[in-house]
Formats: structure tokens, sequence, C-alpha cells
């Protein structure tokens, strides 16, 4: 961690308050705390990691993959619109409220998949958790970037998503434990109603609003080398950037979507590979938790890393180690063979997931950042649902080891696009505009 930032001078009208400082070390007290809220953010997503595809399979009685996976078609479609609107509200009324709104979303999420009498209302509940997530994610991601400034945002970002990804590997986890000793329902998800009151809680006593150290940093913000990443883009003008015109923006969009198609593909079609083969739910809930904990651990490691080296190397070795680890998997029969490709899909996915968080943070400018977020993770989470429509037709049609290895050819593909296209956007790395 660096000493906090100089205090920053707002420009003229600009309404921001002279005692607003940048840096990690500066804003440590919240920052903390939304690293907190975010590991509850994660909480809510890993209850359904283990027990909801085995209660697909032997509560519901779905069949077909298609059909079993419409609950993360649900997710992810919610999920990823619900991360644009979150950007462009965070702009207009502020991050904390967004938080909030996010929080009381989740509150009926558990209680819906104890008492889901049928699959419907399963769906249902995941579309809530969605609009949740997105909510929430999305503005600890905006909040983060806000308190610490330019100068350790791969850190940040680190530490963001390990907090969340590790608590989706605990609560999978724990809820596999409660469910082979308790049953599927209703005790697993008595952790998320535990999750949805203490982040609401929080949000609304103890978390702080952050738009000011934005607009903080937009006042000192020098002028854009490329004169399409000036500080007065339209929301179209943003959408358009991100996702199509700008090289590295436009790629870490198609990264993060393919990265996401494969968390897709681990949440909703592994666990009901490893259960046709014999393992237990418990050794599939230790499975479900390895790979979010090692994504989750390694992700301090490789933001940090990213500040030092740069983003374009970490992104595209990520994301040809992440292809590499399905394909053991569609190769493995064994818990052994899974789980070692379990780490090394947690390790890919370290390497990608804040470093292209972190390539939004560092192109876009302060004034439409949180726009710019909002459409990645607009794409990204996109993913959810193209994996689960992806995965589950080809698995229906060909079978579950055709599906993963098309993945895993779709991920190495990914990955050769990044190498190709992206430039590099860290600015004190060569090859940065």
């Amino acid at each position: 961690m660096t000493a906090a930032a100089p205090r920053t001078k707002p420009a003229p009208g600009s309404g921001v308050h002279s005692g607003i400082r940048l840096g990690l070390r500066a804003n440590l007290a919240q920052f903390t705390l939304l690293v907190t809220v975010n590991a509850l953010v994660g909480g809510m997503l890993g209850q359904e990691r283990t027990v909801l595809p085995l209660l697909a399979d032997r509560t519901f009685h779905l069949s077909a993959y298609t059909a079993a996976l419409t609950y993360i078609v649900a997710f992810g479609a919610t999920k990823a619109v619900t991360n644009f609107f979150a950007g462009a509200l965070s702009d207009r009324y502020g991050r904390k409220p967004v938080l909030v709104a996010g929080w009381l979303l989740a509150l009926p999420v558990p209680l819906l998949l104890i008492w889901a009498p049928t699959w419907g209302w399963v769906v249902f509940a995941n579309v809530l958790l969605g609009v949740n997530q997105g909510l929430t994610w999305s503005t600890t991601v905006i909040m983060k970037i806000d308190l610490v400034g330019p100068a350790r945002r791969g850190l940040a970002m680190g530490f963001n998503e390990a907090a969340g990804y590790l608590a989706v590997a605990a609560t999978a986890m724990g809820t596999g434990a409660i469910a082979a000793h308790w049953g599927l329902r209703p005790q697993p998800f008595l952790l998320g109603i535990a999750y949805a009151a203490l982040g609401l809680g929080l949000s609304v006593f103890a978390v702080r609003e952050t738009r000011d150290h934005a607009r903080a940093e937009a006042a000192l913000h020098p002028s854009p080398a490329n004169p399409d990443h000036h500080g007065a883009l339209t929301t179209a003008q943003v959408a358009r950037t991100t996702s199509l015109t700008d090289r590295a923006l436009s790629s870490a969009s198609w990264a993060g979507m393919v990265n996401n198609l494969n968390d897709a593909l681990a949440w909703g079609i592994f666990p009901l590979l490893f259960a046709a083969h014999g393992l237990s739910v418990a050794r599939i809930g230790l499975l479900a938790a390895l790979y979010p904990a090692v994504w989750g651990l390694g992700q301090i490691l490789s933001g940090w890393w990213s500040d030092r080296i740069g983003r374009k190397h970490l992104i595209t070795a990520g994301m040809l180690l992440q292809a590499v680890a399905i394909g053991l998997v569609a190769a493995g029969t064994t818990f052994p063979v899974w789980a070692l490709a379990q780490v090394l899909l947690g390790a890919g996915t370290a390497l990608v997931y804040p470093t292209l968080l972190a390539v939004i943070g560092d192109i876009a400018h302060p004034a439409w950042r949180a726009r710019a977020v909002g459409v990645y993770r607009l794409w990204r989470d996109g993913g959810f649902a193209v994996g689960a429509l992806l995965a589950g037709a080809l698995a229906d049609a060909y079978g579950v080891t055709t599906a993963v290895w098309a993945v895993a050819g779709l991920t190495a593909a990914a990955g050769a696009v990044v190498a190709v296209r992206m430039y590099e956007t860290h600015p004190r790395r060569p090859g940065s505009p």
C-alpha cells in the first residue's frame, strides 16, 4: 500500500469538497468495509453453486440440461442488463442508493429457494439474484475505483474480486457440507438469509458515498491522448467505445464474456458431470469450492502483479490456462484429475478477472468510468446466459463431454484475440497509448 495522494483541488463549480483524498491508505477504512460488503455479495451467489444443480436433478427431476440451466440463463441475462443500468444510475443518483437497492432485492431470494414448489420459483429467485448481483457487485467495484485513484487500480480490483469469490468458495463448500448432512433444503439457504440481512445493514448504516472522489479525480485528470476518450461522452458513445471501437476495451469485453461463459459451465454442468461419475455431494461441493477459492486467493496477487508488469500478457495467459483446465475436465474421469483442473481453472481466472476491470479503469475517463464498467459488465455477465444456453444445447445434442471441449476451444480463441488485438493499457508500461 502506498501513501495517499495529495489533497485534490476541485475544479470551479464542480461541487467537490477540498477535503477529499484519493488513495488506498487515505481511504482504508471505507475500502475494507466495501471488501466486506462484496464478500457478502459473493456469499449470496455461493449459496447456489453446489445445491441448485442437484436440486434441479433430484428434487425437480429436470432431465434436459437446457431446462436444468434455465436458472443460470435468468441470472446471467438479468445481471448483465442490471450492470449497465447500475453504472448509469450510480453516476446520476450516487453509488450508495444503488448499493442499498441491490440488497433490498436480495432479501426474498433465499426464502424463494427454500419454499419453491416448482422450478419457476427458482428461476424467479435467480432473476432477483441477478438484479442484486448487478447492482451490488458493480457498485462496490465502482466505489473502490473511486477511492483508490489511478495508482493502485489493479490491487484494488484484486482485493474486491478476491473477497467476492473466496466467499463464493466458502459458501459453496459450506452449503455442500450442510446439504450432505441435512438435505438440499432448507438448511443450506439459511446462510443466504444471514448474508442479505448483514449486507443491507452495513450498506445502510456504514458505507459512505464515493461519487465525489470520482469528481475530484476528474478535476485533475489530464486530457486523454485519444480524442474519443474525453470526459463528455454520452452513454451511447460510452457503450460504442467499450463494446466496439476501442481495441482494448472491446477485447476486454469479449474476454470477460468468455470468462463468465466458463463460469456458467463450471456452475451448471460440472456438478452434473461429477455426479454422473458417482461422486458424493460432499466431494462435488469440495470441487465446486476449489475453483473459486483458487480464483479468489490468486486475484490479490494478480491484481498487484498487473500494476507492475501490465495487463495484456496476464489476460492472454489466463485465458489460455483456462482453456487447458477445461480440456482437462473433459478428459478426466477421477476426483484427483478434476481437482487439478479446478485449481488450474481458478488460477487462470485469477489472472484475468481483476486485470480486465483494471483495463477499464485505465482507459475510461472518471466522468464516464462508472458507465464503462457497467457496459463491460453487461458483456461479461452476459456470458452466464450465453454459456448456459450453449453448454446446455451442446450437452443435450452431443453429450456433456463435447460441450466441455467446445467451451475449451472458445476460451483458447478468446486468448488469441486478446494477444492480437488488445494494446497495453497500464500507463507506465511499454505499449500503452
